[in-house]
């Protein structure tokens, strides 16, 4: 059955980005060949009745195995998809609901006496410049492309990036970290990112800031995790013990010490240190 399961991957991935090609040249209003349009479409099916038939039997084995319904519908999702394909499908769906909760100025995760702690301020300029330069750009590719069907492809895939990075600043604004009532800490960046810390694992607080080089999450040898904002840190938390967390795309970590960045470290850190 693991054998059928990659199959099936490797399946998915021969075709689904033949088909996304077809997707965007049809959305651009390219007249595509019958013979071509018919062997995508059998090659899709041919793949969906592969998924189905491994998924159906990896569903059953976990029912076999003692699993209840949606635990064994959950494990032979795992088992099919990977875990960095779910990780980003996740985080797009969180993104676009991140942008109705903006709208609505609605916090997420947030209960009634806890902090929301923002760390959008370093990289909200950068964001709205991202977007400016795209909108830009469209514009310029609308007026410099002859081609109408080059022109078409060209504007879906830049307005999907425009509204990715807008849902992406939306996910960080509606996903602040938050200072629990019972004196937990969570500490997030949008929904790529999400660590919660529990009460009795904070040795020590203090306001510290840094400008660290690297990715998002950067974690060095000695355990200290780095969530870097706009190429700053502005708190250090001393763990009492190593808390484990999971990585944008799936690879799992701990860390005895965390470096992220808030916007007010030092109301974050006051009400840390404040007994619950």
């Amino acid at each position: 059955m693991i054998r059928a399961a990659r199959a099936a991957r490797i399946a998915a991935a021969a075709v689904l980005p033949a088909e996304l090609v077809l997707v965007v040249c049809r959305a651009a209003g390219v007249r595509l060949p019958t013979p071509a349009l018919a062997a995508a479409g059998a090659g899709v099916f041919a793949m969906l009745l592969l998924q189905i038939g491994v998924l159906r039997g990896l569903y059953a084995a976990a029912r076999a195995a003692g699993g209840e319904p949606r635990a064994a519908l959950r494990t032979a999702v795992r088992a099919m998809v990977p875990v960095q394909v779910r990780r980003l499908l996740r985080h797009e769906l969180r993104a676009g609901a991140s942008l109705g909760r903006w709208v609505l100025r609605r916090k997420h995760g947030v209960r009634h006496g806890d902090l929301a702690a923002a760390y959008t301020g370093p990289q909200t300029a950068m964001m709205y410049g991202m977007v400016f330069v795209s909108v830009v750009e469209t514009v310029a590719l609308a007026l410099l492309i002859p081609w109408p069907a080059v022109h078409r492809a060209v504007l879906v895939l830049d307005v999907y990036g425009i509204v990715l990075v807008i849902a992406l600043h939306a996910a960080c604004v509606t996903r602040p970290h938050v200072v629990g009532a019972d004196g937990s800490l969570r500490i997030r960046y949008g929904a790529l990112f999400d660590l919660v810390v529990p009460p009795d694992a904070v040795a020590s607080v203090r306001v510290e800031r840094r400008y660290p080089e690297g990715r998002l999450v950067t974690v060095s040898d000695d355990g200290v995790l780095d969530l870097i904002v706009g190429s700053q840190t502005t708190v250090t938390l001393e763990l009492s013990r190593p808390l484990a967390f999971t990585r944008p795309l799936g690879a799992r970590g701990s860390a005895t010490t965390v470096r992220f960045h808030a916007d007010d470290p030092g109301t974050l850190v006051s009400a840390l240190r404040r007994p619950a």
